[in-house]
């Protein structure tokens, strides 16, 4: 029913009600009803918010963007690694003795051939000095032997001697020669032991919890270690990748070495660069993964062996990849898409073919092309079409023609 019919209606309801003296409270009743019909006749003419045909008013949308650059990008393969100490060495006495002088710190850098502990040397040096001794002795024995044997063998050629007293007196000079030998190798064996006595570093490397302190007593080759020594300047960074990335990573070690990088978690300096320096000779079955190692000089220490690092292989790079923000892509029913920024200053929603990912950067392999525009943050509120106002800061680029 139109307000025309309406108006119609409460007229001829007005007329009936005069002819029978309506009362003042039902006149009343029709000024207010013809006061509502004024009001929703005037709603009706200027189209309310429920009209179809009223037009609809809608407030540019806060984002942030970036521009779509093109550069080379690497190819990398990720993997978490743990850091192994270049080498290891467990220091352990070689004689018996009681440890008379420790001479470094727990925790302490030690160089090679620095002295670590003193061992009671007393015992080792009598020892050698009797060794000595017996050696002195028998090569003075050696000379009059000697002198016997000339004169007895000159006897016997003369006729004077018979033969058996010659040759005694060869055989006793041949048994103190072979005495002299063997007063020799126990001289050496004394002083290797008496150097025992003095443990020195192997290597160039850190020591860690001290086992065995000053007054204890010690055995040769005894099973609890004094100290351990881990050399971690270079250092191992262990890590195990697919091994649907074996092919590869044998093709570029064919060509030459081949980088990695260790990103140390919570640390805000560089990644410690160094070089693949192993790969295992077999796969694990259970995981599918094969092992690696990179080498790392680690002049600053930053890397210790047990700590976990990000690990990153390079492979090759790629030239002229197309890139945009990883946060500019999203995820939706039919895939992946970016909110492309039109001259217009509206968004058209984009299906994207994703890379590989660097850091806070994606490889768009299809879908954008390079000086393109595209949302990074806002994109919550965005439908096609709407219109946009970009931010300043936090990436905002200028919009560029599409």
């Amino acid at each position: 029913m139109n307000i025309q019919t309406r108006i119609i209606n409460v007229v001829m309801y007005f007329h009936r009600r005069t002819l029978l003296r309506f009362s003042v409270l039902e006149a009343a009743g029709f000024v207010l009803l013809w006061a509502a019909l004024g009001l929703s006749s005037a709603c009706s003419s200027k189209g309310g918010a429920g009209d179809p045909a009223a037009p609809q008013v809608r407030s540019a949308v806060p984002v942030t963007v970036a521009s779509v650059v093109q550069r080379t990008v690497p190819v990398e393969v990720r993997a978490i690694g743990t850091g192994e100490a270049y080498s290891t060495v467990s220091v352990k006495a070689m004689v018996n003795g009681e440890i008379t002088r420790v001479n470094f710190v727990e925790g302490q850098d030690v160089k090679k051939k620095d002295l670590l502990f003193a061992i009671d040397s007393r015992a080792y040096e009598a020892a050698l000095k009797q060794a000595e001794a017996n050696l002195a002795r028998d090569v003075a024995q050696e000379k009059n032997a000697v002198d016997q044997a000339q004169r007895y063998n000159g006897l016997y050629a003369q006729g004077i001697m018979p033969k058996q007293t010659a040759d005694q007196y060869q055989t006793n000079l041949d048994a103190l020669e072979e005495a002299i030998r063997s007063d020799k190798a126990a001289v050496e064996t004394a002083r290797v032991l008496l150097s025992y006595c003095s443990i020195y570093s192997p290597l160039d490397g850190r020591t860690g919890s001290l086992l065995i302190h000053q007054g204890n007593v010690v055995k040769a080759n005894d099973t609890v270690s004094m100290v351990v020594i881990n050399q971690i300047a270079p250092i191992y960074v262990d890590f195990s990748v697919p091994e649907q990335f074996l092919p590869e990573i044998k093709r570029h070690m064919a060509i030459g070495k081949l980088k990695v990088r260790a990103v140390i978690p919570n640390d805000p300096g560089p990644p410690e660069e160094g070089d693949l320096s192993f790969v295992n000779n077999t796969v694990d079955s259970n995981t599918g993964t094969i092992l690696l190692k990179g080498t790392f000089p680690n002049p600053q220490r930053r890397l210790w062996p047990g700590q976990f690092v990000n690990v990153i292989l390079t492979l090759s790079a790629t030239p002229n990849a197309i890139i945009v923000p990883t946060r500019a892509i999203q995820t939706g029913q039919e895939g992946q898409f970016v909110f492309v920024v039109k001259s217009d200053r509206t968004v058209e929603m984009r299906p994207v073919v994703v890379g590989a990912s660097l850091d806070a950067d994606t490889v768009i392999e299809k879908g954008v092309r390079v000086g393109e525009t595209v949302v990074t943050d806002g994109q919550l509120r965005l439908v096609p079409g709407s219109k946009v106002e970009i931010k300043s800061g936090l990436q905002a680029t200028e919009v560029k023609s599409s």
